[in-house]
């Protein structure tokens, strides 16, 4: 059982290092994560592979028997979910045994989405005058240009961005390619740091990645997380804001202007349409309180 304890412990860290993830929810996540292993442990299973549907689905119904209601066994099947892809990530297993279970519609939790003007506010924030604050302007535009995720931001090399042709190659989950298009703002924002900040910030060190800090070697998702709230505190944001946020709007935004879902879809590298049919909630709720603030009958 050892093992599957340290996959919880990574994941946890995960949680909290890449999708910044409140105290309270944590908890909740470790809770849940917790009761399965002890599920487990009754079971006598000691590993998780990729065949552990059956064993999921007996654990859940192990806690209806025990008096969970549908929500809160939702919520379990939540933090299975984000466990077993966060396994598959990592390599430790090749497929997502949760991804034939299905979710109560009323149980799914909106993504945290922010404000264009809120995403401004972060963009500006860093000191563009100073060769880190190229860096991070570019960096958190580039996030928010393309959608991307952390890991795949930082990891970028130099032979990954096309500015001629405005695109970045990004390498998702089970190293699957995308090619996303960007901006002309996150274009000269890039332009401005490779000109000017990344060759200061290199000292004459030779690097692959487009985004280096010490020694030449790429940030680390902390260090990214650690800039976000930085400049998140600096542009005085109130609301919730993680660097996966950025990701979440960027989706988010591009639905409510009138992109093509399968075309977000490509775009977020989901394998799966349903996953990223959960910004159309999102994108819904933004029209209709247009619909009722506008509307002279709204």
């Amino acid at each position: 059982m050892s093992s599957i304890h340290q996959y919880i412990d990574q994941y946890v860290n995960y949680l909290v290092v890449e999708k910044g993830l409140s105290e309270k929810t944590i908890e909740s996540y470790t809770s849940d994560l917790t009761r399965f292993l002890e599920f487990l442990k009754d079971e006598r299973i000691h590993t998780v592979s990729d065949n552990d549907t059956s064993v999921i689905l007996q654990h859940l119904k192990s806690l209806h028997g025990q008096g969970l209601g549908s929500r809160s066994r939702a919520r379990h099947l939540v933090a299975l979910r984000g466990f077993y892809r966060f396994l598959v990530q990592e390599k430790i297993i090749k497929n997502d045994p949760t991804r034939i279970i299905d979710l109560p519609k009323n149980s799914l939790k909106l993504p945290d989405v922010l404000s264009v003007d809120v995403i401004k506010s972060l963009l500006a924030a860093p000191d563009a005058t100073k060769k880190n604050g190229m860096r991070d302007a570019a960096m958190l535009e580039l996030l928010y240009a393309a959608g991307l995720r952390v890991s795949e931001l930082i990891n970028l090399k130099m032979q990954d961005v096309n500015l001629e042709a405005c695109f970045v190659r990004a390498y998702g989950k089970g190293s699957k390619e995308r090619m996303v298009p960007i901006g002309l703002f996150a274009k000269n924002k890039i332009d401005i740091y490779i000109e000017t900040a990344r060759p200061l910030l290199l000292k004459g060190i030779v690097s692959e990645y487009l985004f280096v800090a010490r020694a030449g070697k790429p940030m680390t998702r902390q260090g990214f997380w650690k800039l976000v709230k930085k400049y998140a505190v600096k542009a005085g944001i109130t609301a919730k804001i993680t660097p996966h946020s950025l990701r979440h709007s960027f989706a988010s935004h591009l639905l409510e202007g009138g992109a093509d879902l399968r075309a977000v879809q490509v775009m977020l590298g989901h394998v799966d349409i349903s996953t990223t049919q959960i910004y159309t909630h999102v994108a819904q709720d933004h029209l209709k309180k247009t619909h009722t603030k506008y509307h002279p009958r709204g």
